[in-house]
């Protein structure tokens, strides 16, 4: 495998696997509280399952970044594009924002979360209010990380 082939697809896979282990990390803190409110207030599962899921959503945005790269060099198609070695580190460059700012932004979004499900234990009008609405300014900064990448792979790679 060329250098630059394997550069870009190294970039693929870290923006999947950073905003993965993100997701996971986030859900995994967010789901732990729910669990805790729901012993006590089984009633609250469906105010609570979107405070549990929204950690989630950086995972799929570095999905979509891998696929994109993936899409760019034509890897379904069996005629894999040539891929210089600075193209490569340009693509491994441009996948970093979703990676990175999946992984942070999750696990913040997931304490954000977490913080909202206890809110919702004892204020469970203030659970769309305050901790989605509070959860969704974190994932504001993954969507731009997101954005990023996208731009970078779409206008600041060119591939042929």
């Amino acid at each position: 495998m060329e250098t630059g082939l394997a550069l870009a697809i190294l970039g693929a896979s870290l923006a999947a696997l950073l905003a993965g282990i993100g997701s996971a990390v986030g859900i995994g803190i967010s789901g732990r509280t729910a669990s805790g409110v729901l012993s006590e207030e089984p009633d609250r599962y469906g105010q609570l399952f979107l405070l549990v899921v929204l950690p989630g959503t950086q995972g799929f945005y570095g999905f979509l970044g891998a696929l994109l790269v993936m899409m760019k060099l034509q890897l379904f198609t069996g005629s894999i594009m040539p891929v210089t070695t600075a193209q490569g580190l340009q693509i491994l460059f441009a996948c970093l924002p979703v990676g990175l700012a999946g992984l942070v932004s999750a696990i913040h979004q997931g304490k954000v979360c977490a913080a909202g499900a206890l809110m919702t234990a004892k204020r469970p009008e203030l659970a769309f209010k305050a901790g989605v609405v509070y959860a969704v300014m974190v994932e504001m900064y993954a969507l731009l990380g997101l954005l990023a990448t996208l731009f970078l792979l779409q206008y600041g790679v060119n591939l042929g």
